[in-house]
């Protein structure tokens, strides 16, 4: 208990920093506050990208659901193919689930989690059908939302499938096929070292202060908005050739968003395309994806593989269900299922173990995704501030959710999260409709 709340006194937000009291879902919700509401919204209602107010909280909360209304961004095409089917079979019985939330004195119910998770949207497929389904303040269906390191997994899942197909090298130096980095950290480092964050780099991943690296990162990826007397990198790429080497690589599991960047750019080097076409090409065409998702772009037109993707609550859930089918959905085989075997085993629970994440005992990280070890093998997709997609393999169930939490690390949003999904997922074992 100590050390989660020392965890969660040092987590910052990305969003300014409140001052007094932080208001809840209900009070913080964007619809009821008005923001952008009106021709022209009200000047104290105006939420702009380069005044850095869209990172403010509560303004936050609408900012997630709007970002191509904010920033550069480029389109990822659903394709012409019909939409595949996800047949419903609502539930009313999932509201009243009652769990204990981890570090917790007193039971919460499913209903009072979203709240507490400030939510934006969730859906939750049971053997392909929804069984539930929920939408919050400024998200709506057909609304694409930010996904944030989610994105990771797309490119994971993509880069495993291309060392699967023998067009990428597992054991290679990453300077064998980025020659540009080979003055930086990350040349030694082999590819999968880089998928499973195992690389040893001068890079903190620290949200909350203006002055990380991270929030270099951001800025030179076009994330955050530049001071006027910016002399940081001109892109995402230049940013990624200025990081040192610090020990050795291979040891341990260090969370770095600067490691998916370089996945991006080895997808981009073995296939001739940008990032995001190669996820098109190769996921979202393919999925009967409901609508168009977008990419957060820097000012050279580089996606923001790190966590820049933007796609609707329900086609997350088709990716999720994809995965889960052992790659095989809409008809068709995805991904590869050895890819989708390979990644549901885990990572090295030895080298997780050494950085501290007090919420996921027993975890580990590897291909861009992250693994529960628990008694029903779960991994997911995670995203600061709330965005998730939770596969239970045993329970037969995907969670995809969307959120706008103050807090940006999950370590603020696991302890009522990850308990709620577990006991989610043995109520849908244990009752049948």
């Amino acid at each position: 208990m100590l050390r989660l709340a020392i965890c969660l006194a040092l987590v910052g937000s990305m969003a300014s920093a409140q001052t007094g009291p932080v208001p809840d879902a209900a009070a913080s919700d964007p619809v009821a506050q008005g923001w952008m509401q009106g021709e022209p919204p009200p000047a104290d209602k105006i939420i702009r990208f380069d005044d850095g107010s869209a990172f403010k909280y509560p303004q936050w909360r609408w900012s997630l659901s709007h970002w191509r209304e904010l920033a550069p961004t480029t389109d990822i095409a659903r394709g012409a193919g019909p939409v595949s089917k996800l047949p419903r079979a609502e539930r009313k019985d999932i509201d009243a689930i009652s769990f204990m939330p981890i570090g917790g004195t007193q039971p919460m119910t499913w209903e009072q989690s979203l709240a507490a998770n400030y939510t934006d949207g969730i859906v939750v497929l049971h053997k392909g059908r929804i069984v539930y389904e929920r939408y919050f303040g400024a998200l709506k269906p057909e609304r694409p939302h930010m996904a944030f390191s989610v994105t990771k997994s797309f490119f994971g899942t993509i880069a495993a499938t291309l060392i699967e197909e023998g067009k990428l090298d597992a054991n290679a130096r990453v300077d064998r096929y980025i020659p540009e980095l080979k003055d930086s950290g990350f040349a030694d480092a082999t590819v999968q070292q880089v998928l499973d964050m195992t690389t040893a780099l001068k890079f903190s991943e620290v949200y909350g202060d203006p002055n990380s690296q991270f929030m270099d990162h951001a800025r030179a990826a076009g994330f955050m908005p530049r001071p006027a007397d910016y002399k940081g990198a001109s892109g995402t790429y230049a940013y990624l050739a200025t990081i040192a080497k610090q020990g050795e690589h291979g040891e341990r599991f260090t969370y770095r968003s600067i490691n998916t960047d370089v996945v991006g750019w080895l997808i981009a080097r073995v296939t001739g395309k940008p990032p995001q076409e190669v996820l098109r090409e190769r996921i979202w065409d393919k999925i009967g994806a409901e609508g168009d998702a977008y990419m957060l772009i820097d000012p050279a037109g580089t996606v923001f593989a790190a966590g820049g993707f933007n796609p609707r609550l329900r086609d997350l859930a088709r990716f999720g269900e994809t995965m889960r089918l052992g790659g095989k959905f809409n008809g068709q085989q995805i991904v590869p299922a050895a890819v989708v075997a390979r990644i549901a085993k885990g990572g090295d629970p030895e080298r997780f173990a050494k950085t501290t994440y007090t919420t996921l005992p027993g975890g580990s990280y590897a291909n861009q995704w992250w693994f529960t070890h628990n008694e029903h093998a779960a991994y997911t997709a995670r995203g600061i501030h709330g965005q998730a997609i939770y596969i239970d393999p045993k329970a037969e169930m995907v969670i995809a959710r969307f959120a706008s939490h103050h807090i940006a690390g999950n370590v603020g949003i696991d302890p009522t999260s990850l308990p709620a999904y577990h006991a989610l997922a043995k109520h849908l074992m244990a009752k049948r409709r």
